[in-house]
């Protein structure tokens, strides 16, 4: 996820009110209720004040009943009313899709921008969104942090969720005109896969000065995990891919970042400048790592033909990290789908996860969808939509 692709999203998180709303009620005791209701927000509740009002016997018996069930609901959170049932993949509008197949639990975990979680069988029927993390509020993503384009990873029998947070309380440069937030991806832990996920010892794995976002993780042929994450166009001007080597129980980062490639290496991406001209896009979004069935490491990334929301690949010349990395001529998917990744189903396709891009009413309407594809041969290759 990237400020060139956010914009507005449908799926952007807005608090709600936790309240009731009864459209029927016995006489004042449906006043009773809004007094309850308002008195609980303002943090004071003196139900025999409320109860002096002028009720029926029966009426303060329903009144205390609901009243009940009200703070029962408020001291329980807004999560239980939001959690939807039976709904369709192409029915949820979520950006950065991201799928974990989960063996243990035979469920698949659906994430991404917004930082729930969805859960599925059959990846046809799903629930949620769940709230899974607890971000602590006393660091630098304060109490109440963006999450974008979250992952799940199983490492080492345990569940690791990358992702990028955002404070927008906290500006750490102006480049171009563009006023810069706290941004940076991070990595929380649980054992379990629908959490909950919480912070590990180190407070930071990325330079503080320095905007970046959607981490992924990848093992590399020394055996050492990594984060390979984008540093943002908006303070570069020329969006990077980077690595950082990871501590063995990804609790932290070791030494510095290292530049695997720039989004002007790529031939596919455009944009126009201040001048008319056609030069390369500044975004790098979204990278993901996968092997061929000849063994070949490639990457998925996402850019921007002018307008049209789309989706690369590079293939490591080395079969590692280090590259040197040589972009495919073309874009891989079809125009505005974007930020893929690649997981197997429990019985053995392998999938990509994708979400597709169109602009409604000055509002991003981003969608997840489901591609078969090859990695039997040399390169990867999409064979077509898959319907579960």
């Amino acid at each position: 996820m990237n400020l060139k692709t956010r914009g507005l999203e449908e799926n952007d998180f807005i608090p709600e009110f936790s309240a009731f709303t009864i459209d029927v009620f016995f006489g004042t005791a449906y006043n009773s209720i809004n007094i309850f209701t308002i008195s609980y927000y303002s943090g004071t509740k003196h139900i025999d004040d409320i109860m002096e009002l002028d009720l029926s016997a029966f009426a303060k018996k329903v009144f205390i009943t609901f009243s009940f069930i009200l703070f029962v609901s408020l001291c329980n959170g807004q999560q239980s009313q939001a959690i939807r049932h039976d709904i369709p993949l192409d029915s949820i509008r979520l950006s950065d899709p991201f799928i974990l197949a989960d063996q243990k639990t035979q469920n698949y975990y659906m994430t991404g921008t917004g930082g729930r979680i969805w859960k599925s069988k059959d990846l046809k029927h799903w629930e949620g969104p769940y709230k899974v993390i607890k971000t602590n509020p006393d660091s630098w993503m304060g109490p109440d942090p963006m999450i974008w384009a979250a992952e799940l990873h199983e490492y080492q029998d345990k569940y690791y969720y990358f992702a990028t947070f955002t404070n927008t309380n906290i500006k750490i440069d102006t480049v171009a005109g563009n006023i810069i937030d706290r941004r940076a991806s991070h990595v929380l832990v649980s054992d379990r896969p629908d959490g909950p996920y919480e912070p590990m010892a180190d407070l930071t794995y990325l330079p503080a000065e320095k905007p970046t976002l959607d981490g992924t993780f990848w093992i590399d042929t020394d055996g050492k995990p990594y984060m390979v994450y984008c540093y943002e166009w908006l303070q570069n001007l020329d969006g990077t891919i980077e690595k950082i080597e990871l501590k063995p129980d990804l609790s932290g980062s070791v030494g510095e970042g290292k530049l695997l490639f720039k989004a002007s290496d790529s031939p596919w991406s455009k944009e126009k400048d201040d001048k008319g001209n056609t030069v390369p896009n500044k975004v790098t979004d979204g990278p993901f790592l996968f092997r061929t069935g000849s063994g070949r490491l490639g990457m998925l990334w996402t850019s921007w033909i002018y307008d049209v929301y789309v989706q690369g690949v590079a293939y490591s010349e080395s079969g590692t990290l280090d590259g040197p990395w040589v972009q495919e001529n073309e874009p891989l998917t079809p125009p505005n789908f974007g930020h893929g990744m690649l997981f197997q189903t429990f019985d053995g396709k392998l999938l990509m996860a994708i979400h597709s891009h169109k602009a409604v009413e000055g509002r991003y309407h981003r969608v997840p969808h489901l591609f078969e594809v090859d990695l039997s041969g040399d390169k990867l290759v999409i064979t077509g939509p898959y319907q579960p």
